[in-house]
């Protein structure tokens, strides 16, 4: 079992005018795994509150993974990439390169995304598209390597589980 926290960075979902579906998404895809969501919110596209909302929340020690959505296309107000890299004590580029080789078989816009990943104390923060089907595709390639994710940040696993792959 661990905790986790949705971070949704939305101009428009913050003031009230979009729903906020790409994070039911990430709630629904969570409840696959042993995860308990504890902490929730949809803030603006701003460098400065999405760096400091990820650095409090992996700080404040009740969080193992925080799920971004939003904010890591082209677009001028796209700046969750450049927030997470700010705070970041590893990056784990693995999680993003999968998700985007993954999509790109279903879409070839999965190129434009700029998300990243990454270790900040013991917590895994990880970004992910803005639209609900691009979460559900990606979180379909990544869930199963979350817990074991954790475990090694955690500190409570030191050998890789074999995959029965040789």
């Amino acid at each position: 079992m661990f905790n986790s926290g949705i971070l949704t960075i939305s101009d428009k979902g913050w003031q009230g005018e979009r729903c906020d579906e790409s994070g039911k998404a990430i709630r629904d895809s969570l409840s696959q795994l042993s995860s308990h969501v504890v902490k929730y919110e949809v803030i603006p596209d701003e460098v400065g509150i999405i760096a400091s909302k990820l650095a409090e929340w992996a700080d404040g020690g009740s969080l193992d993974v925080i799920l971004t959505t939003g904010g890591t296309g082209l677009g001028p107000r796209d700046v969750t990439p450049e927030a997470t890299l700010s705070i970041l004590d590893k990056v784990v580029p693995g999680f993003a390169e999968a998700m985007r080789a993954e999509t790109f078989s279903i879409t070839p816009f999965a190129i434009l995304s700029r998300a990243v990943a990454g270790v900040r104390g013991k917590c895994l923060i990880i970004n992910l598209p803005g639209s609900s089907k691009a979460v559900q595709e990606c979180l379909q390639v990544i869930l199963p390597a979350i817990p074991h994710a954790v475990e090694i940040i955690k500190g409570e696993v030191t050998e890789h589980k074999d995959t029965g792959r040789g």
